[in-house]
């Protein structure tokens, strides 16, 4: 078994796995050749792990290899890992959330422009057809001081396409940042990160978060002191919500007293004109964030 995979976790997904399936995918066997129907298929959808869910693959990236398995010249961004295989010649590929084995990878056959080929086991995939394309645009919430320095920072960053700076957590609507300074709003000053997740995932752009500030400050963020300055993220779903907590227990791991909260997805207010690419518009660069690695 990789690994990779809790076994206390996933026990109930692998319990329901055939044989085969198990064979595949836990015990890193390999199928017949031919022997799917995906092998194949050509319709349009997603690729996704038998074991734990996650998208592997987009039809887009599918080509026809003559191999017998299904086969693909890319995946979907950090959503796979190569590791070398026990047999010390090839490159295993496994799922990068559960682990489970795929089949493996190889490079160099000039089979497509990408010169890549993820030669993938059938009993390791299920396809999904009402997915047909992978989300080009998602959002995500951060806030971690002013919000000038984190949106400086995070926009730098390969496959976002836009940061904008504003106000979530309060009760008040349409607040200004007068309303918000007075620190009688609930707001914080938040950015709004517009990213395609096929070039980057929430987890590295939240990483990148809490290593361009301080989240172990209490009271704001280097010199900017109050409510408004806190260290937060606002998730939108369940997933987002266990990557911000399994990063906070990762730097709580390395003796950061993480003060950073985790609040569910609020309304969210864009800042006036004036406030957006700050430091952008003025050639300065931010005075209370910095990068630092912390993972």
């Amino acid at each position: 078994m990789s690994t990779l995979i809790n076994e206390h976790v996933w026990h109930n997904a692998i319990e329901k796995l055939t044989p085969e399936e198990k064979h595949i995918l836990i015990n890193k066997g390999t199928e017949r050749p031919f022997s799917s129907a995906l092998v194949f298929n050509k319709e349009d959808g997603i690729y996704k792990c038998k074991l734990c869910g996650s998208h592997l693959f987009a039809s887009k990236s599918k080509f026809e290899s003559h191999s017998g398995w299904p086969s693909f010249d890319d995946a979907i961004n950090e959503a796979v890992r190569e590791i070398p295989d026990k047999d010390g010649v090839r490159t295993e590929i496994v799922c990068a959330k559960c682990g489970g084995h795929l089949g493996h990878v190889f490079k160099g056959e000039g089979m497509t422009a990408k010169n890549t080929r993820y030669c993938v086991n059938s009993l390791s995939l299920n396809f999904d057809k009402q997915n047909a394309n992978t989300p080009n645009e998602k959002e995500a919430y951060f806030a971690g001081g002013c919000f000038w320095g984190v949106e400086y920072y995070l926009e730098k960053l390969d496959g976002v396409k836009d940061v904008v700076s504003g106000y979530m957590g309060g009760v008040k609507e349409n607040p200004t940042y007068k309303d918000v300074s007075s620190g009688n709003t609930g707001h914080l000053e938040v950015v709004k990160v517009i990213y395609d997740p096929a070039k980057i995932s929430y987890e590295t752009l939240a990483k990148a978060f809490f290593e361009i500030h301080d989240p172990t400050q209490t009271n704001g963020q280097g010199p900017d002191v109050g409510e408004q300055y806190l260290s937060a993220v606002f998730t939108s779903d369940e997933k987002e919500k266990e990557i911000i907590n399994n990063l906070i227990d990762i730097l709580k791991q390395k003796d950061y007293k993480v003060a950073t909260k985790v609040y569910d997805i609020k309304p969210f207010y864009e800042a006036e004109d004036y406030h957006q690419d700050y430091y952008t518009k003025h050639n300065k660069i931010p005075y209370c964030h910095g990068y630092i690695k912390k993972f």
